[in-house]
């Protein structure tokens, strides 16, 4: 149509209209909004938009004055307003625009096996580069977090492309070349994430065979085992520096599969005797290395140990899409990672609800474990107890329900409140996002559903693995009680409370060295025996 405006985020950011490219403002945030409210594409606040690009020294609204005033000359025309703003919020209509990023997001890994190899051919020519490129912004922190989980996301999608056209293309050995030498010059961009979980089976000649896997032919080949599509799941991480992330700092996030096929991320940094920290629901990979909520619990758990972390199925980089949040599914997400990262011995970590999850593992694999630590855990889900716990639990999914994705964040606030109501305004700030980015409104509900129907009280006197409870002396998330109860029904558990009111323990705090004390001195314990 006559005015047709596209945006283009696979890449350095363009706009065109009728083909024709615009200039761009040279103000780097500004750019950055524009990419920002067209991958969005929903009301954001103006409050939070400032929040998110101008610090608090300069003048936040004048700053987003001034650039949605630049962006309207470049989206509004004299017969169509795009872009919309009044006192409250700013919306980029995502109808009025063409983006190239729409058709890779909407993308799953079933899709590309029914399209045909024009379609294919057609996705792989929209990428000219990272997401965004040249528009980090390390001095806007939220932004750059957003920013690297959809760079993850694309980079992942891309490589997934050109996969499937090597598969596709192994009768003409030229073209299935091309695409595998472009897998090749991704490999040093895809270094904090390992992409080889998801090599299609090709046969294509030469070396164009193991670009096309992307190095298959380093596969563990343990057939029959969760996760045995994970190439040399065992060595220690070789990525590079994460983007934004001191020099001394890096992680390798790969994917393994559950049995049901639902796909999960994990990451290993630092070297050492190994720890697996089991999932807990709002995490993120990428978004928690990077945030003051919990960089800190990661650099410290690794400084000694090999840390490995994993989303929560519905959560972070695993699989949104997903069927089952039972907590048997949970359960055996927890042995496809241990299994995938090639573990034969390890100390496990259960934090919140991943505490049971973590008692139902050493239960089932007590010869796995050197030691069992639970922290701020409940035995039993919150419909398992008082009618009053009950009550308030019902009334949180409801607000779940409505409050979750919504921009405006008095709900997500609150929560926040409850996890760590001792947090700094940008620890708040960072937590407030970290809901809205690591979980859907939906998967956190049906999340808070399966919490509530948790119950290992029949498992407490069968853990046979040396164990350590902590938890909060004032924790408003989980009571005090919940982490005596791990303690008292364990043979032998040492219990070690902790001065604090957080639920996660902040760096600051006396009570997070204690923990990192207790932690460190159990596992040099255990390891010996």
């Amino acid at each position: 149509m006559v005015g047709q405006l596209q945006i283009e985020v696979l890449g350095e950011l363009n706009v065109r209209r009728d083909g024709q490219l615009l200039p761009l403002p040279q103000s780097k945030k500004t750019r950055a909004l524009l990419g920002y409210l067209a991958v969005v594409g929903r009301p954001q606040r103006r409050e939070h938009l400032c929040k998110l690009f101008w610090e608090v020294p300069d003048d936040p609204r004048a700053s987003l004055r001034w650039s949605l005033y630049k962006i309207r000359q470049i989206t509004n025309t004299h017969d169509v307003d795009r872009l919309t703003a009044d006192h409250h919020s700013v919306l980029l209509i995502p109808q009025a625009i063409d983006l190239d990023f729409t058709n890779v997001a909407s993308l799953r890994p079933g899709d590309l096996d029914t399209l045909d190899v024009e379609v294919l051919e057609s996705l792989a020519a929209a990428f000219r580069g990272e997401f965004l490129e040249g528009l980090r912004l390390p001095r806007c922190p939220t932004f750059e977090a957003w920013r690297l989980y959809h760079r993850d996301l694309v980079l992942r999608s891309r490589i997934e492309i050109l996969r499937r056209l090597v598969s596709r293309l192994w009768e003409y050995p030229e073209r299935a070349r091309f695409y595998a030498h472009a897998i090749e010059s991704l490999r040093g961009d895809a270094a904090s994430i390992d992409l080889r979980s998801e090599a299609p089976d090709a046969s294509v000649s030469g070396s164009s065979r193991d670009v096309a896997r992307g190095n298959a032919s380093a596969t563990a080949n343990r057939a029959g085992q969760p996760g045995s599509e994970l190439a040399d799941a065992s060595a220690e991480p070789k990525a590079g520096p994460t983007v934004g992330t001191p020099q001394a700092r890096s992680q390798a996030i790969r994917f393994c599969r559950a049995s049901d096929r639902v796909r999960v991320a994990y990451a290993l940094c630092g070297r050492g005797p190994a720890i697996v920290r089991a999932a807990h629901w709002m995490s993120h990979l990428q978004y928690d290395w990077e945030s003051p909520v919990w960089r800190h619990w990661i650099d410290a758990l690794s400084e000694e140990m090999m840390l490995i972390r994993y989303d929560e199925r519905g959560n972070g980089l695993s699989d949104w899409d997903v069927a089952d949040f039972s907590f048997a599914a949970m359960v055996t997400d927890l042995e496809s990672v241990v299994d995938a990262a090639g573990l034969e011995r390890f100390t496990l970590l259960g934090v919140s609800q991943s505490c049971a999850v973590s008692v139902a593992y050493a239960v089932r694999h007590p010869e796995r474990l050197s030691g069992l630590i639970l922290y701020g855990g409940f035995v039993q889900g919150w419909r398992k107890r008082s009618p009053h716990d009950v009550a308030t639990h019902e009334a949180m999914t409801t607000l779940i329900r409505e409050g979750w994705g919504n921009s405006n964040p008095v709900f997500r606030h609150l929560f926040t409140t409850m996890f760590i109501p001792g947090a700094s305004q940008e620890q708040m700030g960072w937590f407030d996002e970290l809901q809205r980015i690591t979980v859907s409104p939906d998967n956190a509900c049906r999340l808070h559903e399966a919490f509530g129907e948790m119950d290992v009280s029949d498992l407490l006197s069968q853990v046979a693995v040396p164990t350590l409870v902590l938890h909060a002396r004032r924790d408003a998330a989980v009571p005090f009680g919940s982490g005596r109860e791990f303690a008292t029904g364990i043979p032998g558990a040492r219990f070690v409370d902790l001065d604090s009111a957080n639920h996660i323990l902040l760096g600051n705090e006396p009570a997070f060295e204690t923990f990192i004390r207790e932690v460190g001195r159990f596992v040099a314990e255990t390891v010996q025996r």
